[in-house]
């Protein structure tokens, strides 16, 4: 009964957009004329433009929030590829949680922010607002990220170092070969994120440093912000590409 009910729940899979379908300048050309966030759109075009063709412009794409779960994974892949991104800082859930998982061959699902989550919480069903994700799968995650520290020397690492290294193991075992894990690593294009462990992925690590007690991976804080500071401080000039969402909560409620 509750497999059944639990299936009824992840019926709808979330379909990331993509961008190439469909010529968007006129109706960004459109927003220029109106007001609020209308207009502040058209600008935030017209400043990212101005980055994509200034050669010495470092772009950061900063992803906050849950909009990779949200439908805009697939954007964010296009802009590697394209060319249109150097360096990417996000949080550890829209890369490990919501793009890696992905990867791995799950799906995030339609579902309702105003569903009883006590019994989501029975059938192991994980929410994003109004996004369900299968707490299930979550957990392979996990293990995959052990799996892959499991196979590292035993030593600090900055999360770039380490999401480098998930996406390797991408390259030889991605069951969905389109994530932005996966794209980052074959453009060489360094991802940051300052709370990795605030994720997935701080599960994983939980449960490698658990099993290897006096020699472990770690995730070098301090590393990162070094790393980053340097990317800054050699770029002749850079700017900022922001994607949020207000809802960026995971309710891991099952464990």
């Amino acid at each position: 009964m509750s497999a059944r009910r639990k299936k009824y729940f992840l019926k709808e899979p979330v379909k990331h957009v993509d961008i190439k379908a469909f010529d968007s300048t006129k109706i960004i050309d459109a927003m220029r004329d109106m007001s609020f966030t209308a207009r502040d759109t058209a600008r935030a075009a017209d400043i990212l433009n101005m980055m994509i063709t200034d050669q010495d412009c470092t772009i950061i794409l900063c992803i906050a929030g849950s909009t990779s779960a949200a439908g805009c994974m697939q954007i964010y892949v296009d802009m590697v590829k394209c060319n249109m991104v150097d360096v990417i800082v996000a949080t550890g859930a829209a890369i490990v949680d919501m793009d890696f998982f992905e990867a791995l061959g799950f799906r995030h699902y339609k579902g309702s922010a105003a569903v009883d989550d006590k019994q989501l919480r029975r059938l192991y069903i994980d929410r994003i607002y109004d996004t369900y994700i299968d707490e299930e799968q979550l957990q392979v995650c996990d293990n995959t990220v052990k799996e892959i520290a499991d196979g590292l020397a035993r030593q600090p690492y900055s999360s770039r170092e380490f999401i480098h290294e998930m996406g390797r193991y991408l390259v030889a075992n991605a069951k969905k070969p389109n994530s932005l894990v996966q794209a980052a690593y074959e453009n060489d294009v360094p991802i940051f994120c300052p709370a990795f462990s605030d994720s997935s992925a701080g599960f994983g690590l939980v449960k490698h440093q658990t099993e290897n007690p006096d020699s472990h991976v770690c995730i070098d804080s301090v590393k990162d912000f070094r790393e980053l500071t340097e990317i800054k401080i050699r770029s002749p000039i850079s700017g900022l590409f922001m994607f949020r969402t207000g809802y960026g909560c995971l309710c891991r409620g099952t464990r």
